[in-house]
């Protein structure tokens, strides 16, 4: 592999990052400076000098109104709202926007303090573009009980999904393994030695440019499902950055993926009965389906 693309895997650093260290003499192979483009061979002695860490900086979210987050529920140990679109899980560097945490702070919620700083309370995500039902503990038991759920995979997630086409077989099971794209780090794709990734699909309607989804995840990667239906050459309506056509998109007056978090199912942190809750499609994603239907 290049140096870039193999030390950053190795380190688990971006590959803007790892060239930098390379530029900067900081990489050697066989004692001889390597350039970040050069390779890495079987038997080499590779040394690395990383520069001293910076200071952490603290990442806070601020206590916001936003506007279209609903609480579906609220308990002593969980907090489940209805995330709307350009809402962030939790706050992140270069993330300006509206996030859940603050959110759920300017409505008096508590959130569990586990977790680092920044993902107190978090026990999963969904993408900045992406709608639907998401459950944030609020007590340090919930966090606990609602990590290792999420981890064994005692979680049922059902999402909805328009995908462009037809996909063939209607009904089927993708099991491809997942990491970074080798070329774009804002990217994932279907790469050889990721990360195992299981997404079950089902149609629900066909209708005569796309097909509408119900889509049960075994794994959780982040873009799980828009890699994997991408992978199909089917990706999800709407969603350029996976190779969906814009002029569809446009004619839908889609500014996003068509993917909503349509369920989610537990067993409850606090006396372990099983708890499903639902979120309604939004507005963009509802008129899009109407269109399609016309």
């Amino acid at each position: 592999m290049r140096v870039d693309a193999g030390l950053a895997r190795l380190l688990g650093m971006s590959r803007t990052v790892v060239a930098g260290l390379a530029e900067d003499g900081r990489v050697e192979v066989d004692g001889r400076a390597a350039g970040k483009s050069d390779r890495l061979v079987a038997g080499a002695w590779l040394q690395v000098s990383l520069p001293e860490p910076e200071a952490p900086t603290t990442i806070s979210a601020p206590a916001e109104v936003v506007n279209g987050l609903t609480v579906l529920h609220a308990d002593d140990e969980i907090v489940v709202v209805d995330k709307p679109v350009g809402v962030a899980a939790h706050p992140s560097p270069g993330w300006t926007g509206p996030t859940v945490v603050g959110g759920l702070a300017a409505l008096g919620y508590r959130v569990s303090t586990s977790g680092s700083e920044e993902r107190q309370g978090i026990v999963h995500r969904l993408d900045v573009g992406t709608t639907g039902v998401m459950v944030v503990a609020t007590s340090e038991h919930a966090y606990t009980v609602m990590k290792r759920a999420f981890k064994e995979r005692t979680v049922s997630k059902r999402y909805h999904a328009v995908a462009q086409g037809h996909p063939d077989p209607s009904s089927g099971t993708i099991d491809a393994p997942i990491d970074r794209h080798p070329k774009h780090d804002y990217r994932f794709a279907v790469v050889a030695g990721g990360k195992p990734s299981v997404t079950h699909y089902d149609t629900i309607e066909a209708f005569r440019a796309a097909s509408l989804l119900d889509v049960r995840l075994e794994t959780g990667r982040t873009h799980q499902i828009r890699v994997h239906l991408s992978a199909l050459r089917h990706p999800c309506v709407g969603d350029l950055a996976y190779g969906a056509d814009p002029t569809l998109a446009k004619r839908l007056k889609l500014e996003r993926q068509w993917l909503h978090a349509h369920a989610l199912g537990f067993e409850h942190p606090g006396d372990g009965r099983w708890v499903e809750y639902v979120s309604p499609y939004p507005a963009d994603l509802a008129r899009a389906l109407d269109l399609l239907r016309e």
